[in-house]
C-alpha cells in the first residue's frame, strides 16, 4: 500500500469507529470498479480496526459470482463480473445475517480456478465490524439498492480509466494470459463493468478519488 493509501486508511479508521450501528455488527461497504484497490484497502482497514481494539474482518462480494455453467447456459459468460452475473439475493441474505447472527459462513471466490467455493469463510462471534468489499455494493439498481438498508458506513473508490486499464492488464497477465488475451479481457469486459460501477454509484459517506 502506498503512503497515501496508509493515510487514507488511518483517517477512515476513526470515521468507521465513530459510525453508529444498526445491528449486532457494524457493516462497512467498500465499493469500486475492478482493480481499484478495494481488497488492499479492506485488509488494511480490518487490520487497523483490530489493532484499535475493534475486531474486524473482510468479506468479499466475489463469492457470489454465478457459476460458469449457469452463465454459459444463459449466454452471459463473456460478461462475467457484470451486475446480472452475481447472486444478489444470496448476497443480501448474507449481509443481513452478518448484521445480526453470531456465526456466519460465507463463500469465497478462487480467481485462479474461476469459481466460488461455498462455506470457505467464517465470521465468528468475536467479530465486531465487517468490511464488505465489492464492485456493486453501492449499485443503484433493483435488488442491489436493497443492500443500502444494512450499511453503517460506506466508502467508494474512484480511479481514472487509464490506471484501471494498466492494473487490469497486469492482473490477467499474472494469471497466465497472453498480452493480447489480457488486453481483450480488460477492454472487452472489465472496463465496461468499471463504467457501470461509476455510472450507477449511490451516495457514499466517503469517496476516495484515486483509490490505493
Amino acid at each position: 500500500m502506498t503512503g497515501a493509501g496508509i493515510a487514507e486508511a488511518a483517517a477512515l479508521q476513526d470515521q468507521i469507529l465513530a459510525a453508529p450501528r444498526k445491528g449486532r455488527r457494524r457493516l462497512v461497504a467498500l465499493a469500486g470498479p475492478p482493480a481499484s484497490g478495494k481488497s488492499t484497502l479492506a485488509e488494511e482497514l480490518a487490520l487497523r480496526l483490530t489493532r484499535a481494539g475493534c475486531q474486524a474482518q473482510v468479506v468479499p462480494m466475489d463469492g457470489f459470482h454465478l457459476d460458469n455453467r449457469i452463465l454459459s447456459a444463459r449466454g452471459m459468460l463473456e460478461r462475467k463480473g457484470a451486475p446480472e452475473t452475481f447472486d444478489v439475493s444470496g448476497l443480501t441474505r448474507l449481509v443481513g445475517a452478518l448484521a445480526q447472527e453470531e456465526q456466519v459462513f460465507f463463500p469465497l471466490f478462487d480467481r485462479a480456478r474461476d469459481l466460488a467455493i461455498a462455506g470457505a469463510g467464517l465470521v465468528g462471534p468475536a467479530c465486531d465490524t465487517v468490511v464488505i468489499e465489492g464492485n456493486y455494493l453501492l449499485h443503484d439498481a433493483p435488488g442491489w439498492r436493497d443492500l443500502a438498508a444494512y450499511w453503517d458506513f460506506t466508502i467508494a473508490l474512484e480511479v481514472p480509466p487509464e490506471v484501471l486499464r494498466k492494473r487490469l492488464i497486469a492482473r490477467w497477465l499474472s494469471y497466465g494470459l497472453t498480452q493480447e488475451q489480457a488486453v481483450n479481457r480488460a477492454q472487452g469486459n472489465d472496463l465496461p463493468n468499471a463504467d457501470t460501477v461509476s455510472a450507477s454509484l449511490r451516495f457514499a459517506n466517503v469517496v476516495l478519488p484515486f483509490g490505493i
